[in-house]
């Protein structure tokens, strides 16, 4: 197909111009049948994949009527289904629920085939030298789609640098063992030298899955955007449509360029907020960790505002492995990993990782104690606070993105939207 590149990094993209992109891109695909979308779950909620998948599922139905049949597979990866309220805001009345395919990790995917342990050797440089299955949704392969449509947002990621691209497709539509394996191998190369690297180890290990599996063999198109937010008010920035790894590269360096900000100085405290209805565990909350970390001073401290965030892991299994082993580091945890602990559970090795200060600050987790109690949250590691005492001194709504200082002279640096950018400080 003809690559489709749009970017409107001062004025952002309007709903005219996004409009006539999806069009120029779909009339690359006549005759179509069957077709299906791929856009990432609630928790990526910034990335206009919503409004997207809206669009395309609606332009479809206009021009083919009960002639296609067009199904939404949300990338869930390991995290948990979409609720109700989350589909509404998500895909509004534009999908119907009987099109959504919910995603199991553990039981719907085939083997396109392996990573061999020597090239997963090469890019980890030596610390992973494990072969890896390359594992997606069966219907990616057997669901007879005349074409499919990877609709995500490239930001700045802690696993694999820049998300998104192939990330949506063997992550998002992704079995256990690449999921599990993939995650700790970039957990072992190191998560700072990843964060909003074009390329890092586990996007040089998805372009292989991408390059011998998926390229030629499997109808994917990739839709990739670049967002921002501001008044809570989120802006397209880019578009970026293609088969080709090209689009990912545009979209990423315009995400580098504006997802990455640059803080001039470390900061002794950060204050970051995750958004309840988008944020609802330390799975997917801690990238109020990862996101912030570069900027804080050794012995500095980061409070987590987290008034919605309820359990530890997406999914039960998840959950218990945390709670039993704890953000203690990562010496601790690839100790427990050599003797075999995490078997068949890597990822949970790789985020409890992760989630470590490794000593460097001090974590506070504010949650609701309904919620998590300040048993649990120091259970896993972490300090607590409860989040109606302390939210009444760093109060999210008054707050203003980046440096604060309070009435008594302490100063903060608040991060409102952590899931939607990277803070970096370049000593």
């Amino acid at each position: 197909m003809k690559e489709l590149f749009l970017t409107r990094e001062k004025e952002g993209v309007s709903r005219q111009e996004l409009e006539e992109m999806i069009d120029r891109m779909l009339e690359e695909f006549p005759g179509l049948k069957k077709v299906l979308i791929i856009p990432p779950d609630y928790t990526r909620c910034y990335s206009y994949a919503g409004i997207i998948t809206q669009i395309i599922y609606r332009k479809l139905e206009e021009k083919y009527g009960s002639g296609i049949h067009v199904d939404v597979m949300p990338a869930l990866g390991t995290h948990m289904p979409m609720s109700e309220e989350e589909m509404d805001k998500f895909f509004g009345d534009v999908v119907p629920r009987d099109r959504i395919i919910v995603h199991h990790w553990q039981t719907d995917t085939v083997c396109l085939g392996y990573v061999p342990a020597e090239v997963c050797s090469q890019i980890s440089q030596g610390l992973f030298p494990e072969k890896i299955d390359v594992e997606v949704n069966h219907l990616l392969v057997d669901g007879g789609y005349d074409v499919i449509f990877s609709v995500g947002q490239v930001v700045p990621h802690e696993v694999v640098g820049m998300a998104n691209y192939s990330k949506n497709i063997f992550v998002g539509t992704g079995g256990r063992e690449m999921i599990n394996k993939s995650h700790m191998l970039s957990a072992i190369c190191g998560m700072e030298k990843a964060l909003g690297v074009t390329d890092s180890p586990a996007r040089m290990l998805y372009d292989y899955a991408q390059q011998h599996f998926v390229d030629g063999v499997i109808p994917m198109v990739y839709l990739q955007t670049v967002t921002t937010s501001e008044n809570e008010e989120v802006t397209l920035r880019g578009l970026y449509i293609g088969q080709s790894r090209k689009p990912f590269e545009q979209a990423a360096a315009l995400s580098q360029k504006l997802n990455i900000f640059h803080v001039e100085k470390r900061a002794k405290k950060v204050v970051t907020y995750l958004e309840p209805s988008e944020l609802k565990t330390t799975w997917v909350g801690n990238k109020g960790i990862y996101r912030t970390r570069m900027i804080l001073e050794d012995g500095g401290e980061l409070l987590v505002l987290a008034p919605g965030v309820r359990d530890f892991g997406e999914n039960e299994e998840m959950d218990k492995m945390t709670r039993t082993y704890g953000y203690t580091g990562t010496e601790h945890i690839l100790e427990l990993y050599r003797q075999g602990v995490f078997e068949g559970k890597l990822m949970a090795a790789a985020h409890l990782m992760q989630g470590s200060s490794e000593g460097r600050f001090t974590i506070t987790y504010a949650t609701k104690p309904e919620f998590l109690s300040k048993e649990d949250i120091e259970s896993v590691g972490y300090q607590w606070a409860d989040y109606d005492e302390i939210s009444q001194r760093y109060d999210p709504k008054a707050l203003k993105e980046g440096w604060n200082i309070l009435p008594d002279g302490e100063e903060i640096y608040f991060v409102g939207t952590p899931a939607l950018g990277l803070w970096k400080c370049d000593e």
